[in-house]
């Protein structure tokens, strides 16, 4: 595919669209070359502390869910990280033609400062503010405009889960935060 191309899946609401991201979620940059590089090496540091905790979870027997939350979370930055680091290296852009694998002239970037491929485009509601709505009356929009990619769904069901399921995780950690009637000392 070419940068920008698109395949409806299923009608207007689920669409393949080829994009590249430069930069963090929803395509926000950060300063520049410096801010990939910086970028790249704080993912990477990241992730290695992701994997360590999720060692210990396993080491230590943790909730099954938060043991899935956080592998979701690390096999989702792992991917990203893999995607934005060697992208760059092994093709060449994919402005106006498709990007060829392993061109004879090099990759368009450097090692670490590649794009991440998003793919996914669910577009499921558009239309028109109304007029009196404050700030974007009148305005069009589109609800949920981000294009993702497995990793991030991937990054993003980790942290749901966790949200949605912190009173059954958690409730380990708070019975064992707190002291035992038994083990209270009254004075009289």
């Amino acid at each position: 595919m070419y940068l920008g191309q698109e395949f409806p899946i299923a009608g207007d609401w689920f669409i393949i669209h080829f994009t590249e991201n430069n930069g963090m979620a929803f395509g926000m940059e950060f300063a520049g070359e410096f801010g990939k590089l910086f970028l790249s090496v704080f993912r990477i540091l990241a992730l290695c502390g992701i994997g360590w905790y999720l060692n210990l979870l396993v080491k230590q027997k943790g909730h099954y869910m938060l043991v899935t939350a956080i592998a979701l979370i690390f096999a989702g930055a792992m991917g990203n990280i893999i995607d934005s680091t060697f992208y760059g290296v092994i093709f060449s852009s994919s402005e106006f033609q498709m990007a060829q694998l392993f061109p004879p002239s090099g990759g368009y970037s450097s090692f670490l400062h590649g794009k991440v491929v998003d793919m996914f485009y669910f577009p499921v509601f558009k239309g028109y503010f109304p007029d009196w709505f404050p700030i974007w009356g009148g305005e069009y929009f589109v609800f949920f405009r981000p294009v993702f990619n497995i990793a991030d769904a991937s990054i993003s069901t980790g942290v749901a889960l966790i949200i949605l399921f912190q009173s059954v995780i958690f409730k380990e950690l708070k019975k064992e935060s707190q002291p035992e009637a038994s083990d209270q000392v009254t004075s009289v």
